[in-house]
């Protein structure tokens, strides 16, 4: 193991020694003294080139001494890191976030006392993406003109993905064309990443010229590019060119993924286009994909700010259809709808229908009509009539819960309980024979009434 205290960075110059000087003289120590006037020029200019020769580093000298956050994460290194890779993370955690030429120094003395492998350069890239560090693609960045670290287009493409998360358009560029000046092939997973970039960037454009790049490069056009495709045409609010490319992947067999989808009913939802959502909506469900609350709600939206408060009461029923319980932010959108138009009992009346079928309203619909009826100044009246109900309600959970027991006893009695309730009925312990006998004498005697009955009718 290499001593961690070895200066690697820079080559020392020789060893010269100069003595403390006084203002009067300039005599140097390690000189004898009759040579002083000989060798004072040749002390002047080792005292100049000492005085220009480059700082020497230690491996303990970069970085300020850790806070408490930055103790904290460097606790919180995985206990498997080897110590080669644990020595750069202490001391990179320490380092300022824009300090790129100090980073350079540290990496350069680490890969010279080190002598790290690609392995080496993994665990530490790992760490800093768990720690969500700052300084990742500037480690990733030096990481990929290293030898040792032996880079891909992978690696590359991780970069370029960072870069085009922080919307660093140039760097990501750069990065781009050093993979090319390297001769690393560029393929689908890396125009895709391209693609991605300049669709959140807002150049759709350049998206479109990379779509087209793949494809005439013979390239897969799976679902990821398509997928990218979509997501700048509705970032670019093209919603049309977006459905359209849906089913063009419908025509190659090829389902765009539920976000894709989720994203562009998002869009025509807050635009209040109805009939938008409704034609994704239904593209959903063709797709094979199970709509979601979440996707229902934005259904619901996109009907409550077209003012189509019908249809958006519709879509709540086909979701008690189809087993889903309409959660509390359809029934906020549609309260909101009614308040808007100031339809109070319309609200009231969809309330009731969401309460016989056992939907429980929660808190975001009860604080709208909170403020509503507050607003409207019959807050004491609504509570009257609520308690109304829920009493009647009570009564009336109460019958069918009869009727229910009455109907169970009739029809789904297993034997054991049927022989219970056979012995609570009589009362006498009889057995089972007497039971039926009884019984059987019990249907006689009703047939014969019935039937008396019948021909005094007649």
């Amino acid at each position: 193991m290499i001593s961690l205290a070895v200066p690697a960075l820079y080559p020392p110059s020789s060893q010269i020694c100069v003595a403390a000087r006084t203002r009067g003289s300039s005599q140097c120590a390690c000189v004898p003294l009759g040579r002083q006037g000989a060798e004072q020029p040749r002390a002047v200019e080792a005292e100049q080139a000492a005085a220009q020769e480059p700082p020497r580093f230690r491996w303990d000298a970069f970085g300020s001494d850790p806070l408490d956050p930055q103790k904290q994460d460097i606790r919180g290194l995985s206990p498997k890191l080897p110590n080669r890779c644990k020595a750069l993370m202490t001391r990179v955690v320490r380092l300022p976030p824009q300090d790129e030429e100090t980073l350079g120094l540290l990496l350069a003395f680490w890969v010279k006392a080190m002598n790290p492998k690609r392995a080496d350069w993994l665990l530490v890239l790992k760490e800093l993406t768990a720690m969500e560090s700052p300084l990742l693609a500037e480690v990733l960045e030096h990481a990929l003109l290293e030898d040792s670290f032996e880079a891909n287009v992978r690696d590359y493409t991780k970069l370029i993905d960072i870069y085009g998360k922080q919307k660093l358009l140039q760097k990501a560029e750069s990065a781009f064309h050093a993979m090319k000046g390297r001769g690393l092939p560029c393929d689908q997973v890396m125009l895709t990443a391209l693609m991605d970039m300049y669709s959140k960037a807002g150049d759709i454009t350049r998206t479109k010229e990379i779509f087209k790049e793949i494809g005439l490069l013979g390239l897969p056009m799976d679902k990821r590019v398509y997928g990218s495709m979509i997501m700048a045409y509705i970032r670019a609010d093209m919603l049309g060119e977006a459905e359209d490319l849906i089913s063009k992947m419908a025509d190659h067999q090829i389902v765009a993924g539920k976000e894709v989808y989720k994203a562009l009913l998002r869009t025509y939802s807050y635009k209040g286009d109805s009939g938008g959502a409704q034609r994704v909506f239904d593209a959903i469900q063709f797709a094979g994909i199970v709509p979601d609350t979440k996707m229902c709600a934005l259904l619901v939206n996109s009907y409550c700010l077209a003012d189509r408060i019908d249809e958006a009461i519709i879509v709540t029923r086909n979701m008690r259809s189809a087993g889903i319980t309409p959660c509390d932010r359809c029934i906020a959108l549609i309260l909101g709808a009614y308040d808007k138009v100031n339809r109070l009992e319309g609200a009231l009346a969809f309330l009731t229908e969401l309460e016989e079928n056992g939907v429980v309203i929660g808190q975001e619909p009860s604080q709208l009509l909170a403020r509503w009826f507050t607003r409207l100044g019959v807050v004491q009246e609504v509570e009257q009539v609520l308690k109304d109900l829920s009493v009647d309600r009570k009564n009336k959970t109460k019958h069918d819960t009869k009727n229910d027991t009455t109907r169970g006893w009739k029809n789904n009695k297993t034997k054991q309980d049927t022989k219970n309730d056979t012995k609570r009925d009589w009362k006498n312990n009889k057995t089972r024979q007497d039971t039926e006998n009884d019984t059987r004498r019990h249907r006689k005697n009703k047939t014969r009434r019935s039937f008396a009955v019948s021909l005094e009718r007649k």
